[in-house]
């Protein structure tokens, strides 16, 4: 440090990163006394792994203060700006450092960034010990690393802060100012739900609180207004695209309204692609709700030309509209089920030949050899129905489709019950 570097100022939230393993908050999960990162801490031991979680949640933090804890030399590098010579000088300076008897905690952020080969790299090095890899990443994963290197260190899902750990970084800033927040409770609630569960961003915005009140304490409307409200965190290409379309779909299957228009709404504003949208809603009331409400699939379809024509935002309402009428519509899998059995089925007994009976005979020969002999014309029949085997001869009749007690298939289930109940009594005549 220059003579100068400790007089300069710095911001809030790094005058209140934590010096202890115990200051960090809203991760107990893994690193108290019980928890698994807390265990290897108490035994004095790390073992390489992947600290996954969202932004501001204390991954780097985290990294620095287990190297502390253990007495490990701290290195760390970016995926951004980092390269193979930059690893290799890492490495190196870790064997020297090794030969003098203290271990290297090597802290890779984003290393998802880095490419196969790059990741390969670290293997020997995590192998023999040289360092233990503490990884950081926003990603899956389970998508974005080598299999090799998940095999090699744990993986640590790191929660977003909840509302309570959230507030008591409001109150560490108090402490670090010595003085009260100029806000009203209302304006402290406003901030931790602008933090949107990230501390690093909270803490910026509670120094900016600060510096922008006067004698009159803000509220909720004027921190609104008076600080910038960062962008939801949302990758419409990554995880949190799947992870929301996940929560979509099932509270729809849950029949829960408010639920799927949350999540509808939080994909709108992160930017998602409406047509991805409604093309999943439009299979969603094809398998989820099918036959116990037929309509599901028209209102999706119309739904969908209604927002092209209209686009955002006039055509935003529609899909509202549209999520709501299927979440309460009648559910039923009934006909995705027989789609899938009857696939099955299929490819089980692929080589089999249709009954004779129910085979065209446009020649002489195939007349001759029994095509279309013996064929129930079910229109000639009292009650318009034959009752006549139309699986090959070489298999037993199956059920595929199983209509459910719900919505319109209850009326479906009425009728296949009526032909069931003819075919057998034809059977026994």
């Amino acid at each position: 440090m220059s003579l100068f570097e400790g007089q300069a100022p710095r911001p809030l939230a790094d005058r209140l990163r934590p010096s202890v393993i115990e200051e960090v908050v809203g991760q107990d999960h893994l690193l108290g006394p019980e928890a698994p990162i807390g265990r290897m801490l108490v035994k004095g031991r790390l073992a390489s792994m992947i600290l996954w979680g969202p932004p501001g949640c204390g991954k780097t933090t985290i990294a620095r203060l287990l190297a502390d804890r253990t007495d490990l030399e701290f290195v760390a590098l970016s995926a951004v700006f980092s390269g193979v010579a930059d690893l290799k000088k890492a490495f190196e300076a870790a064997r020297a450092r090794r030969k003098d008897g203290r271990g290297t905690l090597l802290f890779v952020d984003e290393i998802h960034r880095f490419n196969r080969a790059q990741q390969d790299g670290f293997l020997p090095f995590v192998e023999d010990g040289t360092v233990i890899l503490v990884g950081a990443t926003t990603e899956n994963p389970s998508f974005e690393l080598n299999a090799a290197v998940l095999s090699r260190a744990q993986v640590f899902v790191l929660k977003r802060l909840d509302d309570a750990a959230l507030e008591r970084l409001i109150a560490r800033a108090e402490q670090e100012e010595g003085r009260p927040l100029p806000a009203t409770e209302e304006g402290r609630v406003t901030l931790v739900a602008m933090a949107d569960g990230d501390g690093r961003y909270l803490l910026n915005m509670v120094e900016e609180v600060f510096e922008i009140a006067g004698r009159t304490p803000l509220d909720g409307a004027a921190i609104a207004a008076g600080i910038q409200r960062r962008a939801p965190v949302y990758d419409k290409n990554k995880d949190e695209h799947y992870n929301l379309i996940s929560a979509l779909h099932k509270s729809l299957r849950g029949s829960d309204a408010d639920a799927a228009l949350y999540w509808l709404h939080r994909m709108m504003i992160g930017g998602e692609d409406m047509a991805y949208v409604l093309r999943r809603l439009t299979r969603f009331a094809v398998e989820d709700i099918g036959l116990a409400d037929p309509a599901a699939v028209t209102q999706a379809i119309a739904a969908w030309e209604t927002y092209d024509r209209l686009g955002s935002p006039e055509g935003d309402l529609v899909v509202s509209q549209l999520v709501i009428y299927l979440a309460i519509a009648p559910k039923s899998n009934a006909a995705y089920k027989a789609h899938g059995a009857a696939a099955r089925a299929a490819k089980q007994t692929g080589s089999l030949m249709p009954p004779a009976h129910i085979l065209n005979a446009p020649t002489k020969l195939m007349q001759e050899i029994g095509y279309g002999k013996g064929y129930a014309y079910d229109h000639d029949a009292e009650d318009g129905f034959s009752g006549q085997d139309y699986f090959p001869d070489d298999m037993d009749r199956m059920r595929f489709y199983r209509p459910v007690e719900r919505g319109f298939e209850r009326e479906l289930k009425k009728r296949a019950e009526y032909f069931d109940k003819l075919r057998a009594k034809r059977r026994e005549i």
